[in-house]
């Protein structure tokens, strides 16, 4: 039966600088049976560089279910295992929520050991709210999947946290500036903890600009992050309420779209819709 010597480890790693790693960390990579890694390569030179040697299995989304099924084996036959990402916290934009679910369904110990989270660090860093934000993981890959998605985000009041790969980037801000409004603040954070790491604070529309005309700040790790409308209400609800009209009715029947709109701003649906016809006819 599973017993407290049976660990599930979700140990964070750092996301740039090595010497972020905790000491809590250090411990228990060196004192597991197994370690399931996203890419067994990066982590290997992780532990390398710490003087750690330790069994490694590959854990990524293309071979989850067999990975699980062997991990929660080794955690029945007694052994402790600690599950890592490439960089920062595991399962924020990585594999590991069906191993984690599956652990605690059958009982075994699951443990969070903290440390670095790109998200987290971006935002605290950014000058931007933090007393609410959502984190959004990465946008669709395609643009009219992307402005579809953005739409349902326009309301929301917290600060948006996104990732995105540097050959996206340029695009991804270009479509935030179209749907969510050129005028937003929003900052890009790169790179950090490492060398040539980057902050650039300006509204969305510039910051698109900054990014289509400058490859350097496309290169290597991105976080997006833009501030949240707080000006939802009142005379403000209404032109938004018609942007937010204009760009489904684009992709969408006039019906779905004043009903998406509506639950989007929390408009009048009947309103909205004749608002679409309105613009259809003009």
């Amino acid at each position: 039966m599973p017993n407290n010597f049976n660990t599930l480890y979700i140990v964070a790693t750092p996301i740039g600088n090595l010497e972020d790693i905790t000491d809590r960390a250090r411990r228990v990579l060196a004192q597991v049976d197994l370690i399931a890694a996203e890419d067994t390569r990066h982590t290997r030179r992780l532990l390398t560089h710490f003087g750690i040697k330790a069994k490694l299995w590959s854990y990524h989304d293309h071979n989850e279910a067999q990975a699980v099924e062997h991990l929660l084996a080794s955690l029945s036959w007694g052994r402790d295992i600690a599950l890592v990402s490439d960089a920062g916290t595991p399962l924020i934009s990585d594999p590991g929520f069906v191993l984690v679910r599956a652990a605690r369904q059958q009982g075994f110990k699951v443990v969070p050991v903290p440390g670095s989270n790109a998200a987290i660090c971006a935002l605290s860093a950014s000058g931007l709210p933090c007393d609410r934000f959502l984190f959004l993981g990465f946008p669709p890959r395609t643009s009219a999947k992307r402005r579809a998605w953005l739409t349902t985000l326009i309301a929301e009041p917290g600060t948006l946290v996104f990732y995105e790969s540097g050959n996206r980037a340029a695009m991804s801000l270009a479509d935030m500036s179209t749907v969510l409004g050129a005028g937003r603040r929003a900052v890009l954070a790169r790179e950090i903890t490492k060398h040539f790491e980057t902050f650039i604070d300006a509204p969305l529309g510039a910051l698109a600009e900054r990014l289509r005309d400058d490859p350097e700040q496309r290169l290597g790790e991105l976080v997006i992050l833009v501030e949240g409308n707080r000006q939802i209400g009142g005379a403000v609800r209404e032109p938004e309420e018609e942007r937010v009209l204009a760009i489904l009715s684009d992709a969408l029947p006039l019906k779905q779209a004043a009903a998406l709109a509506a639950r989007i701003t929390s408009g009048n649906r009947n309103r909205l819709y004749r608002r679409a016809l309105q613009c259809r006819e003009e």
